[in-house]
């Protein structure tokens, strides 16, 4: 098992926290793993991307020109990176930061309504917990508890008690993920 993902938005969207929380939950599995944040001088709002590579053998390099899965959280990132999605791979688009959805014809591509869905929880924060849900219904990289407890690792102490809520928001994505 190899897979070679990208997470990319705006800063602000939770970007590098999913991608934390996937290394997190690899390493828990005794997986190789990669996690390489790229990130402007901008807190929010400057584009942000985080390559991570799950394996069940070493990895020879982090860094890559073509994924397996690319999440996709704003229009700048799809232009970006839908081109470098491998032939058969997957690509998952929030459908409130898209204007002009994929239009590749060899990848799946995947619709997950995460801002509306986090919208109706009363509970903006939660959007890239219901993207990482989507991401973890379509390939189940990683246990739902081995990413509870690597978001137990990645969150400060003092918010711990917002975990069973995170839980709730991964359910949501697995449950909205839809194929375009």
């Amino acid at each position: 098992m190899k897979e070679e993902i990208i997470i990319a938005g705006f800063g602000g969207q939770g970007v590098l926290s999913m991608g934390k929380i996937l290394a997190y939950s690899g390493l828990m599995e005794d997986k190789e793993v990669t996690w390489m944040p790229s990130y402007g001088p901008e807190q929010r709002g400057g584009t942000a991307n985080v390559t991570v590579i799950l394996s069940d053998e070493r990895i020879s390099s982090p860094v890559l020109n073509a994924f397996d899965m690319a999440v996709i959280l704003n229009q700048p990132s799809l232009e970006k990176f839908e081109g470098k999605v491998k032939p058969g791979g997957i690509l998952i688009y929030d459908g409130y930061g898209i204007h002009h959805p994929p239009t590749r014809t060899d990848i799946n591509v995947y619709c997950i309504n995460a801002m509306e869905a986090a919208i109706e929880m009363n509970n903006t924060k939660a959007f890239n917990m219901i993207v990482l849900g989507g991401l973890l219904k379509l390939k189940p990289m990683v246990s739902l508890e081995n990413v509870l407890k690597g978001l137990k690792k990645s969150l400060p102490e003092r918010h711990h008690h917002l975990i069973p809520m995170n839980e709730q928001a991964i359910l949501k994505g697995m449950e909205i993920i839809r194929k375009v």
